[in-house]
């Protein structure tokens, strides 16, 4: 299930629909999702909570707004 669909989260007011992949690895998933031009891969941890990864080279693009709205989006995830 490679399919892409899109992941709304309200944030600050506003709507925000990104493209997002579920990824089968193994016996876990991961979801793919696009934020801004960057790749952030929410995967569950040992707790079943989820963990957001970013490639190194797009940690220094990172600002504090786009902080809150990685956050926001794994909120989402995890509620789904």
């Amino acid at each position: 299930m490679d399919e892409p669909f899109s992941i709304t989260v309200g944030y600050h007011g506003k709507e925000y629909s990104f493209e997002a992949r579920l990824v089968t690895v193994g016996y876990t998933h991961k979801f793919v999702v696009m934020i801004n031009g960057m790749e952030v891969i929410y995967e569950p941890d040992e707790e079943r909570n989820y963990r957001a990864i970013i490639n190194v080279a797009d940690q220094v693009k990172v600002k504090d707004k786009d902080v809150e709205l990685i956050k926001a989006v794994g909120d989402k995830i995890q509620s789904i």
